[in-house]
């Protein structure tokens, strides 16, 4: 496959904490960067790059405006071609095979050679002092394999989410290798090579490192990934084939067997993570998605890019300097958060009840206005003015397009003009997704597990947050809806929900639907009136339930079979 031959240059990180976006070609021999051990930690630590990045991953737009939780002010963005239905094989604007395959190919690269590292120096060397160095790089040299695998076993989870099975590229390939030969392994194969790479590599790797090396896989980030992959082979899209339309090859896309066990499974992948007792909960949300939020004890693997400020320029609202507005929340979204009606009890949002409709972020859940700008908010020194005619509303070019403007992982504490920035720490794994995938599953296998509650409890009671709990007696469907629903909000724009839906099935009835929007009208007599709008149509095929098989793939090695409906 051709973007299985990049042959990526070194590239070298700061080890602390790994920054991932410090890259410095340098030129070496083959043998010098395969087999000295400095050289060999830049290769390991390059492998940490090919992580997508997050933030802006979609030309631009976070991938949230790819799911009914926003859309993204620039009507040129490539996002809305996944929107509007008009993406395939050959124009796919979030297609990351190559990327993912490079990062594969790296890490089988430095899997491969990683015995010839060379420590002679030491080895040869009887003084005491170089023989403990020489057994500190033999344990170094053997974590540094367990990452790589812990990666390249992260880079196929990206892969089969979005492709189903994929090739299972297990050594690294040669310019002459015979690629028309290649062809898909099957997604119960897939599944289970990424299981068998998560427990290899959990055996020996740390659960904590020190200060100067966070940002390292630890046990946990292994054991998430592991809890993240059952999961998803338990869920109704890799269970129920009947959206293919027939497909004849369903063992590329759908599993076969106990389901229950599937979803066990899962769960028990999910308490493993927990019970390692070195996580907790945040006790700031905000927090969580700002500056330095690496270090926080909630963070089980994250990808820490480089002090920035593109994010604040993108998504800041249109009347702040130099903002462009970006990626805003949807109405919809809005909607999903309760109405706190008092210290144990809430009620959905309802737009037919006089109450809510008048004061409609009045007694809301905390996380909504701690991830979304609402109208005449404070925000940066002043009120955010999104009425018709306000400084950031309609009538300004590229003013939101749904009445909202993105709080959640925006730092509104920069200058722009004098250059401001901040680190940025993109959350792969975090504990309160673990608890809710934990009670997700446990709820499928094990329906009225007193943990179930316990565990969305734990999330919903965050210091900050306190949301009244669920109320006990609810039936397996009515705490399915309600895990649904608390994974929407408190995992809001982290790039869970385009995922969740589809793995539910769910994908057709709601993003196939028009995305809401709010209009603002600033009133005579004081106030403002709230009215839901369309602010875009979208659609969603059965076919999309998963990408494309790039075509340019498939042209070099036809063996690989196209995914139903493409």
């Amino acid at each position: 496959m051709k973007n299985l031959l990049y042959i990526g240059s070194l590239f070298f990180i700061s080890v602390s904490c790994i920054d991932m976006e410090r890259e410095l070609t340098t030129e070496f021999t083959e043998s010098q960067a395969k087999t000295t051990y400095d050289n060999s930690l830049a290769r390991v630590n390059s492998i940490y790059t090919d992580i997508p990045a997050g933030y802006l991953q979609i030309d631009g737009a976070m991938a949230a405006a790819n799911s009914d939780e926003a859309t993204h002010t620039l009507e040129t963005s490539a996002v809305h071609r996944l929107n509007n239905g008009s993406w395939n094989s050959v124009d796919n604007p979030d297609n990351l095979w190559g990327g993912l395959y490079r990062g594969i190919r790296k890490a089988t690269q430095f899997l491969e050679s990683s015995d010839s590292i060379n420590l002679d120096e030491y080895r040869l060397n009887p003084a005491p002092s170089a023989q403990s160095v020489y057994e500190t790089r033999l344990a170094e040299i053997t974590r540094w394999k367990n990452e790589a695998r812990f990666l390249r076993a992260y880079f196929y989870f990206e892969l089969i989410k979005r492709y189903g099975g994929v090739p299972i590229i297990s050594e690294s390939l040669d310019l002459d290798h015979d690629f028309g030969s290649i062809e898909r392994n099957t997604l119960l194969e897939c599944i289970n090579y990424i299981i068998s790479e998560c427990d290899l590599a959990a055996a020996s790797l740390p659960v904590t490192y020190p200060n100067l090396e966070m940002g390292r896989a630890t046990k946990g980030a292994v054991l998430s990934l592991k809890a993240k992959t059952l999961l998803l082979a338990a869920s109704e899209l890799f269970n129920n084939p009947a959206w293919a339309g027939g497909y004849d090859r369903s063992e590329l896309i759908a599993l076969n067997g106990d389901r229950q066990a599937r979803w066990k499974e899962a769960a028990d992948a999910a308490k493993e993570v927990i019970d390692l007792s070195v996580y907790a909960l945040h006790n700031n949300y905000r927090n969580l998605f700002i500056n330095n939020s690496f270090t926080f004890s909630e963070i089980i693997f994250t990808r820490r890019n480089s002090s920035s400020s593109e994010f604040e320029v993108a998504n800041y609202p249109i009347g702040y300097d130099l903002g462009n507005s970006g990626t805003t929340p949807s109405q919809d979204l809005v909607d999903a958060y309760e109405v706190v009606v008092s210290s144990t009890q809430t009620e959905p949002f309802d737009w037919n009840n006089p109450s809510h409709a008048n004061n409609p972020y009045s007694n809301r859940d905390p996380r909504l206005g701690l991830s979304v700008i609402l109208n005449n908010s404070w925000y940066k020194g002043r009120n955010v003015e999104i009425w018709s005619g306000g400084r950031d509303g309609p009538g300004v070019v590229n003013a939101t397009r749904t009445g909202y403007y993105l709080k959640k992982y925006v730092n509104e504490n920069l200058n722009l003009l004098q250059g401001g920035t901040s680190v940025k720490s993109w959350h792969i794994f975090r504990l309160a997704d673990t608890y809710l995938s934990y009670a997700e599953a446990l709820n499928e296998y094990n329906p009225g597990n007193p943990e179930i509650l316990a565990y969305i409890n734990m999330v919903r009671r965050r210091p900050g947050i306190n949301m009244p709990r669920i109320p006990q007696g609810l039936d397996q469907d009515e705490m399915r809806n309600r895990i649904r629903h608390e994974r929407r909000v408190e995992l809001a724009f982290e790039d869970h929900r385009r995922w969740d839906l589809r793995r539910w099935m769910v994908a057709e009835e709601i993003l196939d639907s028009p995305l809401q929007g709010v209009e603002v009208t600033r009133l005579e007599a004081g106030g403002f009136s709230y009215t839901p709008f369309i602010s875009e149509n979208r659609v969603f095929d059965a076919n999309m339930y998963l990408y494309p098989i790039p075509l340019e793939e498939i042209l070099i090695s036809p063996n690989i079979r196209q995914n139903p409906g493409w």
